[in-house]
């Protein structure tokens, strides 16, 4: 049962059925809310497209994925890997928050603007979800990683890709960035979100600060 303590003569009481669930989602919704000013708009970089062109072909070693297909692309930034899904011709759709949407329009790629952690499709709906540089802005990843599982087809690929913590980049102290996680905690999440079969690669390279690292998974979600 719900409760909440109140102060009263210096002695707290808990009163039972203080908020009803109601309230306190609308709260937490609230915060997630305040949350989206700290989104920017990822803009296109040589060094980005040509990770996603490499690492998009390994999916496509490791995984097949045939012509027509559903793909979601879940934080599709101004459609880095949109375009590569075009010229694949499989059936993608995008989302982000803020101006992206509208850059992905205009290019004429299917766009919607949606929290990345409540994804309005059905269960099962797609046969790839796409999640390049998206999970660190989770501030629950176990759930967003569960709704990943939730809307693949059985048989279907997830493909992420987190930015390691502690790099020349300090990636964890990105405004924007809450889940600058360890790889054997992502591999654990992955675990707890029902997936079982997993790839993993480490994606290095410099900036001017020194060296950085990516640590990429290909996971295919059981039959």
């Amino acid at each position: 049962m719900a409760a909440h303590a109140l102060r009263n003569d210096n002695v707290f009481q808990i009163e039972p059925e203080y908020r009803s669930l109601e309230e306190k989602y609308a709260r937490f919704d609230k915060f997630l809310k305040g949350l989206w000013s700290d989104v920017y708009p990822e803009y296109t970089s040589t060094l980005h497209d040509q990770i996603t062109a490499s690492v998009w072909q390994r999916v496509k070693e490791t995984y097949p994925i045939p012509a027509g297909a559903k793909v979601l692309d879940v934080g599709c930034g101004q459609g880095v890997a949109l375009k590569h899904f075009a010229a694949d011709n499989l059936d993608a759709i995008g989302i982000a928050i803020g101006e992206d949407v509208n850059i992905c329009r205009q290019q004429g790629f299917n766009a919607v603007e949606m929290d990345l952690s409540f994804l309005e499709f059905a269960d099962e709906s797609f046969d790839l979800v796409w999640c390049r540089h998206v999970l660190e802005h989770s501030v629950f990843p176990l759930f967003s990683l569960a709704e990943t599982y939730r809307v693949l087809k059985p048989g279907g690929v997830l493909y992420m890709e987190v930015p390691a913590p502690d790099t020349a980049s300090r990636h964890q102290t990105n405004p924007n960035h809450y889940s600058v996680l360890g790889k054997s905690m992502w591999q654990q999440l992955l675990k707890r979100a029902g997936y079982s079969k997993v790839t993993i690669a480490d994606v290095t390279f410099n900036v001017p600060a020194g060296p950085d690292a990516y640590w990429s998974f290909i996971v295919k979600k059981d039959d």
